[in-house]
């Protein structure tokens, strides 16, 4: 084994030690729970290491990083989710490789997404992302719909060709009344996918979690966890 791949075995060691730590403690079985490696600002040689030992789900939040970074990879059997900000122009990329967009957060997108995945011939998962610090009817300051912005939405993914509404995403807010209140923020959203789950029953996926805050996730009731630095070491630097 070489050093990076022992470093990424140790590393994905402790990560499945603190998942199942938090899911027994929140008496929940372990394989309630998708690990979702980010691996953003990594290349393809480490997302080929983390196949070998094991992941299945990866996730890029930029196209033009994602694009190459998928097409190398294209052999694998790999899940890869899209969790970054969207614009338009960048959707039929996104589409050609991504299983699971995560950043679902306006109607606008909505129409893109359908449009290019219905071009493709493919199915397209889609996730509302959720701010839950933005006011009624804005965005978020990292992406993302007001709690009220939810139902329309859902309604438009549900409705659109070539897209599957899987359920909801969130990132901790920074500021809000959920700035620094991790679980709280994960509870607030557990409780509107339980509300989205009454009128479509099949989107009970729950994205909330990262490096930092993982084990609140758990305890609230995620159905997948987003881990990057945890995984693959501290990021470098861009730019």
């Amino acid at each position: 084994m070489t050093d990076r791949a022992s470093e990424l075995a140790e590393n994905l060691h402790n990560v499945e030690t603190r998942i199942a730590s938090a899911c027994a403690a929140a008496g929940r079985n372990r394989d309630e729970v998708t690990l979702i490696v980010v691996t953003k600002t990594y290349p393809a040689s480490d997302v080929r290491l983390l196949h070998e030992l094991g992941v299945r789900h990866v996730a890029e939040n930029r196209d033009q990083d994602a694009a190459p970074k998928a097409a190398a990879c294209a052999d694998l059997s790999l899940t890869w989710h899209f969790v970054g900000q969207l614009q338009t122009n960048k959707v039929r990329s996104v589409v050609g490789y991504a299983d699971v967009v995560q950043s679902v957060d306006r109607l606008k997108l909505v129409s893109a997404l359908s449009a290019a995945a219905v071009r493709a011939e493919r199915e397209l998962g889609a996730l509302i992302q959720v701010a839950l610090d933005a006011d009624s009817g804005a965005r978020g300051e990292r992406g993302g719909v007001a709690p009220d912005g939810i139902e329309e939405l859902a309604a438009a993914v549900a409705e659109a060709p070539g897209l599957r509404l899987d359920g909801l995403m969130t990132v901790a807010p920074l500021a809000g009344p959920y700035a620094n209140r991790e679980r709280a923020a994960f509870e607030r959203l557990l409780e509107l996918s339980s509300l989205l789950r009454a009128a479509h029953p099949a989107a009970n996926m729950v994205s909330a979690g990262m490096s930092a805050d993982l084990e609140a996730a758990v305890t609230a009731g995620a159905t997948h966890v987003r881990v990057g630095t945890a995984v693959l070491g501290v990021r470098p630097r861009l730019g």
